[in-house]
């Protein structure tokens, strides 16, 4: 068991593996569990492996063990600087039909949010947090979601969220309506920020 060997395989690949992937790079189950008790893996959740001494952030790890997760909620919002609240775990959009053993990783802290094919499709875009692409949603699309779900978030994140989307110069009023309209939250929109508009 080349300890050197198994670095290589790691770095060659994603610096995250499945158990299938270090099996068919000839590393025997009994060799996987000796050398996570040696400390040279880590296991990161149920049948993902990384190098103990490496180290990834979370959000490479999310977008190599999670990549069609969307950001969503208090990350997006935290993003866009919507809110000034670290959130203390991920707030990650997949879609309904994806399986959920997928998100339990166990680390970093995911909050997942399952969600009709349709929603979850709407209004994703693309950014780089720390050299790493990620799916976010737009600005307008998370507005959206806060007026639909207003009273299951923080009052405080939740105004706050208001206030900087109607100051936001990147704003896209017609998108807005757009998303208001397919999420049921037009008179919402109207109620809570219609003097801006």
């Amino acid at each position: 068991m080349d300890v050197k060997n198994i670095e290589n395989i790691f770095h060659q690949n994603s610096e995250i593996l499945k158990t299938s992937e270090l099996y068919s790079n000839g590393i025997t189950k009994y060799e996987v569990k000796k050398l996570t008790d040696m400390g040279v893996l880590e296991r990161i959740s149920q049948g993902y492996y990384k190098l103990s001494d490496e180290d990834i952030s979370d959000v490479k790890l999310i977008a190599l063990m999670i990549p069609q997760a969307v950001l969503c909620f208090d990350s997006a919002l935290f993003y866009y600087g919507y809110s000034d609240r670290t959130p203390r775990e991920w707030h990650l959009a997949v879609d309904k039909d994806s399986s959920k053993s997928k998100v339990r990783i166990d680390y970093p802290l995911i909050k997942a949010y399952f969600v009709e094919h349709e929603i979850f499709e709407m209004g994703i875009e693309k950014i780089v947090i720390e050299d790493v692409e990620m799916k976010i949603y737009s600005r307008d699309k998370l507005l959206c979601d806060c007026l639909k779900y207003e009273r299951k978030m923080d009052i405080e994140i939740f105004n706050k969220a208001l206030l900087n989307y109607i100051k936001d110069p990147q704003k896209n009023i017609s998108k807005l309506l757009e998303y208001a309209k397919k999420r049921g939250v037009t008179k919402k929109v109207y109620d809570k920020i219609g003097t801006w508009l």
